[in-house]
């Protein structure tokens, strides 16, 4: 005689396929943004003040030129006692990184946990129509990845097997 199951009817797996994560659903959007040319001085008490590792820096039409973090603070830090150069004398558009990669609002939340990963990045600024309206940070995945306890992470899974 064969064993018997004693668990009696499996429930109903659901079927409906997850709904991405969008990163424009977890970006910031009040954002501390800085301009070209506010001093260094300026952006290292922001930093502090608001306990945040960098920013983007923006112009006059909220326009992305570039962005500016503690590293690129550091960097004049230690010039300016290496020149005898006061830190206010320095401003964020000789210190700011130009090369700024950026993201699309619309992209899945783990396909830019990938792309952190990739590019040991700590943010990504995100633009619309040439201005900046977010930035995400590793912190915003991990938020958004919490939010999804017991819930299927790969909407890809077919659960029919």
């Amino acid at each position: 005689m064969g064993i018997k199951s004693f668990q009696g009817s499996r429930k109903q797996q659901n079927t409906a396929a997850p709904t991405a994560l969008k990163v424009k659903d977890y970006m910031t959007t009040k954002l501390i943004t800085f301009k070209p040319d506010q001093s260094v001085q300026e952006v290292v008490e922001s930093l502090i003040k608001y306990k945040i590792s960098g920013g983007p820096v923006v112009n006059g039409s909220n326009e992305l030129v570039g962005i500016i973090s503690e590293g690129d603070c550091l960097k004049q830090l230690s010039e300016s006692r290496y020149y005898n150069m006061p830190l206010e004398h320095d401003n964020v558009e000789k210190r700011m990184a130009r090369d700024v990669e950026t993201i699309d609002g619309n992209m899945d939340v783990f396909d830019a946990a990938n792309k952190f990963l990739n590019s040991k990045r700590r943010r990504f600024p995100i633009v619309e129509n040439g201005k900046l309206v977010g930035q995400i940070s590793q912190k915003d995945i991990l938020k958004a990845a919490l939010q999804l306890k017991g819930v299927n992470w790969n909407s890809k899974t077919n659960s029919s097997n």
